[in-house]
């Protein structure tokens, strides 16, 4: 299969070897990050603390995911990916003092600082993701990225299962904590080993990146730009919903209606099945037999119509309870009481229907960045596009987080979730109605740009 025909062929400056190291990156640090919110609240009985931190986190994610780009360019990969790793290692330690203290003001100063450094690995990631393989391996590439990735969520899913499997405790222990803590400051390292996009070179022989000089000023420019630009903003209710939805499916579901240890039997399922989606995707969205707009207008049906199932199917399990476990040993009021995963009967279907969120979400987000990946081949600008959309989905997040620590009834935030997806999909519709068979090419006269290898960008 050409999909595993690359890893055969991988050197250390080419490009799917670059992929799969920052790849790994992620497995162990958003990855990590992602197994703990999934839980709902960081892994906490009581979510108000989790709830805050992921809206603080958010807030700066907001500013520095529209800055990231311009960061990246400026600093390079390495340094940028290592730095902002051990944020999220500052994160997940930050749980240990919340265990010890009850005072949840660190952890929520540590979302703070987390989302500074999301937003710049995140806008590195998309970057590397998206400029470095050529336009017909673009979807293939993405999807590689994501399995390697989503390992992270589940080995983070399998942790706080087996460590809890006997626990009677409605809070993760300090020893997953410190587990997700060590993992992470290991992925931070891993980002070192990074090459700089100057010395990464495709399999034809091609550069990633045709070295151009950048500074302060030319980037704030281009920035503003970004909010002229009209394909921009017709992809910013894409932007805004595609992290929208978390926070209702780890909090109102699976920190709601699940006992603890079943939460991280659950995301072993939900991560594993972003693995399968993002793979599915990537032979429609490589299949150069079609044309890109053809390509891009069936994985628009396939993303429109499952996710209006899912929400569907959620409708009829959100009418049975109104809230999950409350302060005072208040258990939810789903029929039953909490469910485990030993129950079989009544396991089942709340259970599919939590591992087909992880699947919506990977054909959603893998569908979003193959759309931002058509639209240039220019490293430097989808470094920024890549901020962009990590900016303006995490204020649809901020929102969202926001909106189930202020506890507003489980039922108003899932109307709001689906009525976001019904108004992001006609302006997701325009934009792949206007792609190009061959995305914009980088060119050595652009202007504002001067070419010079001293002014290369140096991780």
């Amino acid at each position: 299969m050409g999909f595993f025909d690359a890893f055969r062929r991988m050197r250390y400056y080419s490009p799917m070897t670059q992929v799969v190291l920052v790849g790994l990156v992620c497995f162990l640090c958003p990855g990590m990050f992602n197994a703990l919110n999934g839980m709902g609240g960081g892994g906490q009985m009581d979510r108000t603390t989790g709830n805050n931190a992921n809206t603080a986190l958010y807030c700066t994610f907001i500013v520095f995911g529209i800055l990231g780009g311009s960061i990246v360019n400026l600093c390079g990969v390495r340094w940028t990916i290592a730095a902002s790793g051990l944020t999220y290692a500052l994160y997940s330690g930050s749980y240990i003092y919340l265990n010890h203290t009850g005072n949840g003001a660190f952890t929520i100063a540590a979302g703070a600082i987390l989302g500074i450094g999301a937003g710049i690995l995140w806008a590195a990631q998309g970057m590397i993701m998206v400029s470095y393989p050529r336009e017909e391996e673009k979807a293939k590439y993405i999807a590689v990225f994501w399995i390697i990735f989503n390992l992270g969520g589940m080995l983070g899913g399998i942790l706080p299962f087996a460590i809890n499997y006997h626990s009677e405790k409605e809070s993760l222990s300090d020893g997953v904590y410190i587990a997700f803590v060590v993992l992470e400051c290991l992925g931070a390292l891993l980002g070192l080993a990074l090459a700089p996009p100057s010395r990464v070179v495709r399999d034809d022989g091609s550069s990633v990146v045709l070295v151009k000089y950048t500074n302060a000023g030319k980037e704030a420019i281009e920035i503003i730009k970004l909010f002229l630009n009209p394909i921009m903003l017709a992809l910013i209710p894409m932007c805004f919903t595609s992290n929208f939805f978390y926070s209702y499916q780890f909090g109102p579901v699976n920190g709601s209606i699940f006992t603890l240890r079943t939460r991280g039997f659950n995301n072993i399922f939900y991560w594993g099945a972003q693995m399968v989606g993002a793979y599915a995707l990537s032979f429609l969205l490589d299949n150069t037999s079609m044309t890109r707009r053809k390509r891009g207008l069936i994985a628009f049906g396939i993303v429109a119509v499952f996710f209006n199932v899912i929400w569907g199917g959620t409708l009829k399990m959100q009418l049975k309870y109104t809230h999950g476990p409350l302060p005072g040993n208040i258990p939810t009021d789903y029929p039953g009481g909490p469910i485990d995963f030993l129950e079989h009967s009544r396991a089942a279907g709340p259970i599919i229907l939590y591992m087909l969120y992880g699947m919506g979400d990977a054909l959603y987000q893998n569908f979003a960045y193959w759309i931002i990946g058509s639209l240039t081949n220019d490293n430097q600008k989808l470094s920024r596009y890549a901020g962009f959309y990590k900016g303006i989905q995490s204020l649809g997040a901020t929102v969202a987080w926001q909106l189930d620590a202020k506890s507003v009834s489980y039922m108003n935030q899932l109307i709001g979730n689906w009525v976001l997806l019904g108004i992001s999909l006609p302006p997701m519709l325009y934009v792949v109605y206007t792609l190009k068979d061959h995305s914009e090419s980088v060119s050595e006269s652009e202007e504002g740009y001067e070419y010079s290898e001293k002014h290369a960008v140096q991780a």
